[in-house]
């Protein structure tokens, strides 16, 4: 009895030694792992939840509301009328050291942008008082509604020649100009609709379908089939025997098939010489950012010196086209001439909502960069009602389809502006050039505004970003040249939806090939 309870006492001893040692054994082994937390399941959200969770997410991420809450009545409807008119909320600080940047900032993109506004018209297949108007309500519209400091507004180039590209499709300037300018400002309502909406509804994302890339490729593309549009004023061929057609192709082939019969000397030395002054002013503002104001002015000093040369040399007599006529006075009202009903309502809307589109994008892109340079915070969606209701705005006074142009913002930038004011000033002098200076353009060459035109687009064409993006990327190159080659060699709507649809492709390869790699 007493050999047993000796023995079960040395089994527990020994069972007591081997747990000892198997958890000191276990410690040493825990202390050489790598802790490890543990992460609880996330609990699960019902179908409603994570779906509105996902809503606010993309569409209220700054929460715009925010300032509203725990603010009186009074209060909230004050930061609502500065929510709407920003110019409300800065206008309050104005003084007079940014009333003399905005003064001259006006005053010299003013110089720039009337004789641009002139030859953007004749892009859009519009008088040139068209192009005036364009600059004197959308401006001032801006001016109160708009959050960038910096965007000069204005017609551009490449929406002037998309709208009169599309447009010229479905009614012919030249065979009813009325009907034609009808359904213009038909097009610019519903380009006016389509920004504010995409702004009140928060949908500016969808911009973002058109790449940094394929912007590019269609601006140069564009750039380019502005130019070679213009070889029939620079070298004085009669316009009804100069193709209607777009591409590269078409438009060389009506260029030398009236090389003998077609050419106009005296237009070609005025056009030429002016070109080169253009060239060289804009040379010198590189070369020297203190005198940005010369390649400003530059566009402005030939017109009024080639008007005077035709006038006392009574060039128009020798075969060199003049503007003839410029309709005096500010803008006269067009709701009247807006199709609501009939079958040019659906053409025009699609129409418009292409042209807005790009305008978007273009002051989209310029009112981010200057954003980016000057530190300040730029609300897109707040841009993109102000933009809209201006041209809605502006298809009810005689204008069309009006957004920010890189080469009067620039200048605007460099001029020293200090808020949108700057455009209430540019606003003002077009005012007075409708109201006084107009009869004096009736013998400005159309040589001239084509040589405007041309070195104003030229600048468009962004060789460093291109190179870059070969570089960089493969993909956005290919969307880039492909948008380039469209619209050079087929035409401006061909190469914009191929800017998209090759963007689209480039965005699912990209896609297929994480899925691919990922484990």
């Amino acid at each position: 009895m007493s050999n047993r309870i000796v023995e079960e006492n040395e089994a527990k001893k020994m069972d007591i030694r081997r747990t000892s040692s198997s958890s000191s054994s276990s410690d040493r082994h825990s202390e050489e792992l790598p802790y490890v937390h543990k992460v609880g399941v996330p609990p699960k959200q019902n179908l409603l939840k994570e779906f509105t969770d996902t809503v606010k997410e993309t569409f209220f991420a700054d929460d715009p509301l925010r300032p509203f809450k725990d603010q009186p009545r009074w209060r909230q409807f004050v930061l609502g009328l500065q929510s709407i008119f920003p110019i409300l909320e800065w206008g309050k600080d104005y003084n007079l050291t940014n009333l003399r940047g905005d003064l001259i900032a006006g005053f010299t993109i003013a110089s720039l942008c009337i004789p641009q506004d002139i030859g953007y018209a004749k892009l859009a297949n519009l008088a040139p008082e068209y192009g005036l108007y364009s600059s004197f309500v959308p401006p001032l519209i801006y001016a109160f509604m708009g959050s960038s400091r910096d965007i000069a507004i204005g017609p551009v180039a490449v929406v002037s020649l998309l709208l009169g590209t599309m447009l010229r499709k479905v009614i012919d300037p030249a065979e009813n100009a009325v009907e034609y300018r009808r359904l213009a400002f038909t097009a610019t309502f519903f380009a006016g609709i389509t920004q504010a909406t995409l702004g009140f509804f928060r949908l500016g994302f969808l911009i973002d379908f058109l790449s940094h890339a394929a912007i590019i490729g269609f601006m140069a593309g564009a750039a380019i089939t502005i130019a070679l549009q213009q070889l029939k004023g620079l070298l004085g061929i009669n316009i009804n025997k100069f193709t209607k057609k777009t591409d590269i192709i078409s438009v060389m082939r009506s260029v030398w098939s009236t090389v003998h019969h077609g050419w106009n000397w005296e237009t070609i030395v005025i056009g030429l010489s002016f070109l080169a002054f253009l060239f060289l002013a804009k040379y010198i503002g590189k070369k020297n950012t203190k005198l940005f104001w010369v390649p400003a002015i530059a566009p402005l000093i030939s017109v009024i010196l080639s008007t005077f040369f035709v006038y006392i040399t009574h060039a128009e007599k020798h075969g060199v086209e003049i503007v003839s006529h410029i309709r005096k006075g500010v803008n006269p009202p067009s709701l009247h001439e807006i199709y609501f009903t009939g079958g040019y309502v659906i053409k025009g809307f699609k129409i418009g909502v292409v042209a807005g589109m790009i305008a978007l994008t273009e002051a989209t892109a310029i009112g981010r960069t200057f954003a980016a340079m000057k530190g300040y915070q730029l609300d897109g969606n707040r841009e993109m009602v102000a933009l809209g209701t201006m041209n809605i705005v502006g298809s009810m006074t005689s204008c069309y389809v009006s957004t920010g142009s890189f080469s009067r913002s620039a200048v605007n930038n460099m001029a020293g502006c200090k808020t949108a004011a700057s455009n209430i000033v540019m606003s003002c002098i077009v005012l007075l050039t409708l109201e006084v200076i107009t009869p004096l353009f009736n013998y400005t060459p159309k040589a001239i505004i084509s040589s405007i035109i041309i070195s104003a687009v030229l600048s468009l064409i962004d060789i460093q970003a291109i190179i870059l993006l070969w570089k960089i990327d493969k993909f956005d190159f290919v969307a880039c040249m492909g948008a380039l080659l469209g619209v050079v060699f087929v035409s401006v709507e061909i190469g914009l939806l191929i800017a998209v649809r090759k963007q689209d492709i480039m965005n699912t390869s990209r896609f297929g090939e994480k899925i691919h790699k990922s484990p």
